[in-house]
């Protein structure tokens, strides 16, 4: 038990100090909100796409993709949204509310925090699979995003399905997904200068996009934020990944796939969430806040979850 404390410790805590730097210096306007939207733009558009590609430029796609663990997490995800969705409409009347709840619960800020901690969990080796994984996941995500910030306000807005298409094709990380598959198809080798070139970037990705989460934060809103935002945070940290890692056990996933499993159900909300939410009229304030509880109450969560798995030994 103890070393898996250990352990679980040293894959944890890098990913959150650095959130907690974040938060710390931009506390102390070492860095300003410019700067939060200038590194989230450069990460999103170039640093987290150059890791990406190279991480599925890299990968043997035989041994990388595993479709029917595509389709579990294609149907935990939609059977957990739908019910969610279900379950909520009796409790919130308003359409602002009842949308992000929803996205708040379900959406997984895997790309960042995610590979963060599967790179320390598993090693870089690792990020191939994730990355896959990732592949099939953001479009679905996007997809469900648009639908229940839509949906729920159908009697004030129309649903623009080619313009929704259009920007998840035109995704940057959907994009390098698509350029990096016929590399590792074809076993395409990657010309040193370039090679070295996005290796910088790819390094870049995760601290700079940590770092931005943090000074992203305010924990003052903590104090403010309604019942609301605690429920679909602990849904999202808590219920989500006992139920659907239960569920990847129960259909004999262990190990790396059971673990990356965990990681993409046990992260918190995505930031893009309350970015999206604020885009479409929906209640933004509440989105933040699910970003901001759901990502404090994930140090403990994740670490909690991997210990767990380790003492079983599925992982």
């Amino acid at each position: 038990m103890i070393d898996n404390i250990i352990f679980t410790g040293n894959v944890v805590a890098p990913v959150f100090l650095l959130i907690a730097l974040g938060y710390f210096v931009k506390r102390i306007n070492v860095i300003n909100e410019n700067f939060v939207d200038v590194t989230s733009k450069f990460v999103f558009n170039v640093s987290l796409p150059a890791l990406v590609f190279i991480s599925i430029a890299e990968i043997d796609l035989s041994t990388a993709i595993d479709f029917n663990q595509i389709i579990y997490i294609y149907a935990a995800t939609l059977i957990s949204f739908f019910i969610i969705w279900i379950l909520s409409i009796p409790f919130i009347k308003e359409a602002k509310n009842l949308s992000v709840f929803v996205q708040g619960a379900y959406r997984s800020n895997y790309a960042i925090v995610g590979f963060a901690i599967i790179s320390k969990l598993f090693g870089d080796s690792a990020l191939g699979k994730a990355a896959i994984i990732l592949a099939f996941a953001l479009p679905l995500y996007n997809v469900l995003a648009v639908i229940i910030l839509t949906v729920p306000f159908r009697k004030e807005r129309k649903l623009n399905i080619s313009r929704t298409l259009f920007e998840i094709i035109l995704n940057p990380l959907i994009i390098a997904v698509i350029v990096g598959l016929p590399f590792s198809y074809f076993k395409i080798k990657i010309p040193s200068v370039i090679n070295l070139t996005l290796g910088f970037l790819a390094e870049l990705a995760l601290p700079l996009a940590l770092v931005g989460i943090g000074g992203s934060l305010n924990l003052q809103n903590i104090k403010k934020a309604s019942g609301l935002a605690f429920t679909s945070s602990a849904i999202k940290v808590i219920l989500i990944p006992i139920i659907l890692t239960a569920g990847g056990c129960y259909f004999g996933y262990r190990g790396i796939d059971l673990g990356v499993m965990f990681i993409l159900f046990a992260c918190p909300t995505a930031i893009v969430s309350f970015i999206m939410a604020d885009a479409m009229g929906a209640n933004s304030k509440l989105a933040g806040n699910i970003v901001l509880i759901s990502t404090v109450a994930s140090v403990f969560t994740i670490a909690i979850g991997i210990v767990i798995l380790k003492e079983l030994s599925l992982i």
